[in-house]
C-alpha cells in the first residue's frame, strides 16, 4: 500500500470509531507498505483512558510481531499524537509518524492537550497535579538490582 492509502485507512478507522461510539481517532502501523496492525480510539467504549488509537495499535503490532521494538515500522495516525501516544511511539522505536490532523484541529473539537505539554515543561513541584517523592531509598533497590543484572533485556 502507498502512504496515502495507509493514511486513508487510518482516517477511515477514525470515522468508524465515531460511528461505533469511540473518539475520532484511528491509527495504522505498517512495514514496507504492509499493515501490521490497526486500531481506533476506544477510551469510552473500554472505559480505559489509555485506549488511544496509537497506543492500542502499538500494542497490537508488538503482539503480532512478538517484539517490543517496532523499528522498521511507521505509524499513520489520523491526528497528531497526544503526549502519551507521542511517548509510546518513541518507546516503540517507530521510524516515522504520518499524521492527518494536527493538535490545533483536535483542540477545536475539545481534545486540547496543550495543558499537558505545558505541565511537562514545569518542575514537578510547580505542576497543578501534586506529586511528592516517597520511600525513595526503598524504590532505588529495584534500580540497583536492574543496574547489576547481567542477563537483562534492555529496551
Amino acid at each position: 500500500m502507498t502512504n496515502k492509502e495507509l493514511m486513508r485507512r487510518a482516517i477511515e478507522l477514525s470515522k468508524q470509531s465515531v460511528r461505533n461510539g469511540g473518539g475520532p481517532f484511528g491509527a495504522v502501523i505498517a512495514r514496507n507498505g504492509e499493515i501490521i496492525a490497526e486500531g481506533s480510539n476506544c477510551v469510552t467504549i473500554d472505559c480505559d483512558p489509555t485506549a488511544h488509537a496509537e497506543v492500542s495499535t502499538i500494542r497490537k503490532a508488538c503482539k503480532a510481531l512478538k517484539t517490543f521494538d517496532l523499528s522498521g515500522c511507521e505509524i499513520f495516525t489520523s491526528c497528531e499524537p497526544c503526549p502519551m501516544c507521542f511517548g509510546a511511539i518513541y518507546w516503540a522505536h517507530l521510524d516515522k509518524i504520518y499524521m492527518g490532523n494536527d493538535r490545533k484541529d483536535a483542540a477545536k473539537i475539545g481534545f486540547d492537550d496543550d495543558f499537558i505539554y505545558e505541565e511537562i515543561a514545569l518542575k514537578p513541584e510547580d505542576r497543578k497535579k501534586p506529586s511528592e517523592v516517597l520511600l525513595r531509598d526503598e524504590a532505588l533497590e529495584a534500580f540497583k538490582m536492574w543496574d547489576e543484572k547481567e542477563d537483562k533485556t534492555e529496551y
